[in-house]
């Protein structure tokens, strides 16, 4: 993990925001974050006020500002509950050149994220008791973020046979997906979403038709014609989230649908919803900031699953956003070595790095333009993950942990892979000018940032 000075200092030495420097061990320490505007959505909190933390836990809002260890200046900052990921990759065991524990929970510190929850795609899958308690382990011992173990759906994700999912519960894991390999067998689906019903633990998959996406690189339209590259149609998306809603009625059970994309797919989810269907989304900042026109250039970093959408699919995951059809941003961190980049557009691997600017892409994207306030996007960021995952997280109530971020609105960057935590340089945004970054990160009580 890369040593160095917080971001604030670097960018603005004069405004450094820790007005005490912070003792070793700083989880019993009390500290106050002072002057700052405290957004928090589970009580409705949009104000300037004083935050308190003391023995790792929220003590609450407005409290004095005396006998106080360490006192954080948060003025002209935006402080929040730590942002939690339903959607990231750390690859280890078995493509640490891709990624590992260490360099992926640093990466979301540095882009705001208290917690994340782990997908499955390892190697070996993570499908067994030992494979939940190594992540928890590997995680514990860096001290980085909250890592939650999101477990395999089917054995070896080959979507057959449904995995033990009792056992995995036992060991820990907190949901159930085959990552980046959607279930296509219904019924082994139908049979998940029932299992899970016993210990209310959520199915996240990824809705895509895999027979109709074949060997696609893009959003299959006009511009993949006219670039002679094999398309992936919007379909393919609509047809498995009608599915996936349609058994998740069936059945009770939970579905939380992964980086929606499309036009269809909301339709049948804003419909699901208004009757009542355990069903949440999810959409990633790529795919609401850059369009398949990026594909001109023919750079396998824009090259992600699902594909960068035309506008009008932007447009309307923006207003699902703004109307709560997507409850959920997520990073959608899916980290490749630079060698496997390199190769052909179509036999390279979909992915880009997430974590270190999908703070700077929401604010860019969503709060600047209007579309959502600070209160609804912290809400996508935080609380609602917490919930989908059934965490006691994503707040700043009396007796939280203390999971906190604080953010300089205003502070512009350029994104330069070169200088990210994460072990992977595939970034669609280098070069690009973003505003916005976390400046501050508390994880139970103890300042990572």
């Amino acid at each position: 993990m890369r040593a160095a000075e917080p971001y604030w200092q670097t960018v603005h030495p004069s405004k450094s925001c820790v007005t005490v420097a912070l003792d070793e061990d700083t989880t019993m320490a009390k500290i106050l974050i002072e002057n700052g505007r405290i957004v928090d959505p589970s009580q409705g909190i949009d104000r300037i006020a004083n935050l308190s933390i003391e023995d790792g836990k929220i003590v609450g809002i407005d409290v004095a500002a005396d006998g106080h260890d360490t006192v954080i200046d948060a003025t002209d900052k935006i402080v929040t509950p730590g942002f939690i990921d339903l959607n990231v990759e750390l690859q280890e065991p078995g493509w640490e050149e891709d990624e590992t524990i260490e360099t992926g929970t640093a990466a979301a510190i540095a882009g705001g994220f208290t917690s994340i929850a782990c997908a499955p795609n390892t190697d070996p899958p993570i499908e067994t008791q030992a494979g939940v308690e190594f992540v928890k382990h590997q995680a514990l011992r860096l001290n980085n973020c909250n890592v939650f173990v999101l477990a395999c759906v089917s054995k070896g994700r080959e979507g057959e046979q449904l995995a033990e999912i009792g056992t995995l519960v036992s060991a820990g894991a907190v949901g159930f997906c085959d990552a980046r390999r959607p279930i296509q067998n219904a019924g082994l689906l139908r049979r998940a979403l029932q299992y899970c019903l016993m210990f209310d633990k959520p199915i996240l998959n990824h809705p895509q038709a895999t027979p109709l996406v074949g060997e696609g690189v893009m959003h299959e339209g006009e511009l993949s014609m006219i670039l002679g590259l094999k398309g992936m149609p919007v379909e393919a998306e609509d047809i498995n989230t009608a599915r996936d809603v349609r058994l998740t009625e069936a059945t009770g059970g939970r579905i939380h649908l992964q980086s929606i994309s499309s036009v269809g797919s909301l339709e049948v989810i804003r419909r699901a919803k208004a009757r009542g269907v355990r069903v949440t989304a999810e959409v990633c900042p790529h795919n609401i900031a850059l369009t398949d026109q990026e594909m001109r250039r023919f750079d396998s970093n824009f090259k992600t699953y699902p594909p960068l959408r035309s506008q009008v699919h932007i447009d309307a995951c923006i207003a699902a956003l703004a109307d709560g059809t997507i409850d959920v941003i997520a990073s959608g961190h899916s980290p490749r070595a630079s060698e496997k980049k390199m190769r052909e557009l179509d036999q390279a691997p979909f992915g880009i790095v997430a974590l270190e600017t999908a703070l700077s892409i929401v604010i860019g994207e969503l709060i600047d333009p209007g579309h959502l306030t600070w209160l609804q996007a912290v809400e996508k960021l935080s609380l609602n993950p917490a919930k989908v995952l059934g965490l006691d997280k994503g707040t700043l109530k009396p007796g939280a942990d203390a999971d906190v971020t604080i953010i300089d609105p205003n502070v512009t960057w350029t994104a330069d892979p070169s200088q990210y935590h994460s072990k992977s340089r595939n970034c669609p945004y280098a070069g690009r000018e973003l505003r916005g970054k976390a400046v501050q990160v508390i994880v139970g009580g103890e300042c990572k940032l």
